[in-house]
């Protein structure tokens, strides 16, 4: 399940004619890189939580094969398309749920959650990659016997990192590692089903990260999956622009397919 409803108003020069997920990184939408992501995990089934210009998206899906295809058009009275198939093409469920316009992210995995067919999910945002290993994420959370894991992370920092020796020489550059300081919610959730049934409400106003989570939390009900590799959120334009960069160099840290 991937989080496509929200607002995305930090990045209002760019969100304000698409949503979020949206955004090209690469001349692809972050969510595609998301789910290929997930696809090269073996995850591909996808519940997509729509909100905001959620029709952007649905637009997005209905038209894939042709955006990933070679095809050959027959236009006049008679219109025809015959797609050439290409070994890129994507063998993904998507079920693409509208959840409201001002729904808070709890109402939205509420309303999407009579798509959940399995005793397990994964849930996650879409507008944040990183190079979680998904398969070993999912063996933690069945390994535990919890209601929730949460992946954690170290937030990336703003600046690049020198570390000199004693007498004023760099031994060592590093552009925007992550943080060695404390640990924060990086998405990449796995649940029991029964999360859904137990801690969710369609109510607009329900906040995941808040009462649900907080009593996951305080019930003993979630672990945590420690992540010290790459992780980048997309919150701002400086955010956008450097995945684009790192997409750009050919070295992308969450490229697994």
């Amino acid at each position: 399940m991937i989080l496509c409803g929200g607002l995305g108003s930090r990045l209002h020069e760019e969100t304000e004619f698409r949503p979020k997920p949206m955004l090209e990184i690469g001349g692809r939408p972050i969510l595609w890189h998301i789910m290929k992501l997930y696809s090269a995990h073996g995850f591909k089934e996808f519940i997509l939580c729509l909100g905001y210009k959620g029709h952007l998206i649905k637009d997005f899906f209905l038209k894939f094969k042709a955006y990933e295809s070679d095809f050959t058009i027959q236009l006049g009275d008679s219109e025809r398309i015959e797609y050439h198939d290409r070994a890129n093409g994507e063998d993904w469920r998507v079920t693409l749920v509208e959840t409201g316009q001002a729904a808070q992210t709890g109402a939205r995995v509420a309303r999407a959650a009579r798509y959940v067919r399995t005793g397990t999910f994964l849930l996650t945002y879409g507008d944040g990659l990183g190079d979680i290993d998904l398969k070993a994420l999912l063996k933690f959370h069945q390994s535990h016997g919890r209601i929730c894991t949460v992946t954690g992370v170290r937030p990336p920092g703003r600046f690049g990192e020198l570390e000199m020796d004693g007498k004023g020489s760099a031994v060592q550059f590093n552009e925007k590692p992550q943080v060695a300081g404390g640990i924060i919610n990086g998405g990449f959730f796995v649940f029991q089903r029964e999360f859904l049934d137990r801690y969710l409400e369609e109510r607009d106003d329900l906040v995941l990260e808040q009462g649900p989570l907080q009593r996951l939390a305080r019930e003993g009900q979630m672990m945590v999956y420690s992540h010290g590799g790459f992780w980048q959120p997309m919150d701002t334009y400086r955010e956008f622009k450097l995945l684009n960069e790192l997409w750009g160099s050919g070295k992308a840290p969450w490229k697994k397919w």
